[in-house]
């Protein structure tokens, strides 16, 4: 086992402050990083509706989560929920003593109350890589294993808009419950770039995006920022980035791409969204 890597608690610039930022600002202040390293379990607390998340890639050894001193609590789920997605090799969480293998894009729901998580590989030459993103939980939910083939999925866009891709539901009212995390994935067909195009933001919410699968060569250009005041950060393979309810998150790459989505806030109503119109944008 080991100790989790723990970061300094993280706060957000306000919109009048984000818009006045340089690009090294910027990414500091949006970008999460580094999420994945060998044999570790990494944490970022950020005062986003108080989300933590995590990366974690046990390729010797399991991995214990344990509570950073940040959240002042005897174990890591004592007052939280946490989602579990494997963006890796085949691998196993075990939550409590039940074992759950999770296949790559499987999902894990963790339920408030749940004492021991641990995290491993099936094979160390293909290392499991758990995203974790955890909200505050005001209810106890049952712990619940989500495969890809489970969740429950929608086909959106057209590949003449260049945004074709199938979105798939893990966490939500209808599929695995939970307290006030929503989670899911979003696979854009080959020759289709754009996502979450037109964009929108949501006033009752925050969300976190985690890309993925993208080319060593490639790069995603994000958009962030007010609608009318917009900015752009350069991202690659399994880097997150943060997104306030004031802030748009679209974005574009060099070619099709994965990402990871999840919300927390007052509402789990999907289409609870405020549209931000293209023409609009600035």
């Amino acid at each position: 086992m080991t100790t989790p890597t723990q970061r300094a608690m993280r706060y957000l610039p306000t919109p009048e402050h984000a818009a006045r930022l340089t690009t090294a600002e910027l990414r500091a202040a949006f970008l999460v990083e580094g999420l994945f390293q060998h044999d570790r379990v990494v944490l970022t607390h950020v005062d986003l509706d108080r989300v933590v998340l995590g990366g974690a890639m046990p390729t010797t050894r399991p991995l214990a989560l344990e509570a950073p001193e940040s959240l002042r609590s005897a174990y890591f789920a004592e007052r939280r929920e946490i989602g579990i997605l494997n963006v890796g090799g085949r691998g196993t969480v075990t939550v409590d003593g039940a074992r759950h293998e999770l296949d790559n894009r499987d999902m894990l729901y963790v339920g408030r109350g749940s004492r021991e998580v641990v995290l491993a590989s099936a094979d160390p030459a293909s290392p499991a890589a758990f995203y974790m993103v955890s909200y505050p939980a005001h209810v106890a939910s049952p712990t619940r294993r989500i495969a890809k083939g489970e969740a429950q999925a929608a086909e959106l866009g057209s590949s003449e808009s260049a945004n074709r891709r199938t979105l798939r539901r893990y966490i939500h009212p209808d599929g695995a419950a939970s307290a006030q995390l929503v989670m899911g994935v979003t696979e854009l067909h080959p020759g289709s770039v754009w996502n979450s195009m037109p964009p929108h933001v949501h006033h009752r919410r925050t969300e976190v995006y985690l890309y993925f699968d993208v080319p060593p060569d490639g790069t995603i250009v994000h958009l962030m920022g007010e609608p009318q005041e917009t900015r752009h950060l350069m991202m690659h393979d399994r880097e997150a980035v943060l997104a306030p309810g004031w802030s748009v998150h679209a974005g574009c790459g060099t070619s099709n791409y994965t990402f990871c989505w999840a919300m927390g806030g007052e509402n789990q109503e999907f289409a609870d969204m405020q549209p931000a119109p293209v023409n609009a944008l600035r």
